[in-house]
């Protein structure tokens, strides 16, 4: 089992990001010879309950979900994707590689390969977010952000380990 980096980001004036939750980087989760990652992903998502399952990339801008957590897999290519909004920390991510975004969490593409494909998945119930580009658009950000169930499971695993031992009540 991968144990995943953890980041802390605080708030800036545009983005909320997590008091509580870190951001979770599983390096090499997959193989780098792991033939279809995009399917493979997909497949550990299902599996662990994970659902709203997209096939694309990242937006070019500074977003965040105040309704939803967010798995983000790099099934082929590359990103170069910024966490935690403009005060943040650019973070290179590769085919293999998971992202694990807590709610409220601030990101966005910097640069990517021409053949990126990223997989998203979010937990059950949570499938239908919102997207916010400043805590103004989202005035109800904060209270919406504390009270969001967190995952039964890890995205990947099926089980609550290792997520829920870095995200807890």
């Amino acid at each position: 089992m991968i144990q995943p980096q953890a980041l802390f980001f605080r708030a800036d004036s545009k983005i909320p990001n997590n008091p509580s939750l870190p951001v979770l980087i599983y390096r090499k989760i997959l193989d780098p010879n792991t033939a279809d990652k995009d399917r493979v992903f997909k497949k550990h998502f299902e599996k662990s309950g994970w659902r709203g399952m997209w096939t694309g990339f990242i937006f070019d801008y500074h977003h965040f979900h105040t309704n939803t957590h967010e798995a983000l897999a790099i099934a082929k290519g590359h990103v170069r994707v910024m966490i935690g909004g403009d005060a943040g920390k650019e973070i290179d991510l590769e085919a293999g590689d998971l992202i694990v975004l807590p709610v409220g969490t601030g990101h966005k593409m910097v640069t990517s390969s021409e053949n990126l494909v990223v997989v998203g998945a979010y937990p059950p119930g949570q499938e239908d977010y919102n997207i916010c580009k400043s805590i103004t658009e989202c005035p109800d950000a904060q209270e919406e952000i504390s009270s969001l169930a967190l995952p039964e499971n890890d995205p990947f695993y099926g089980t609550p380990e290792p997520l829920r031992s870095f995200w807890k009540n």
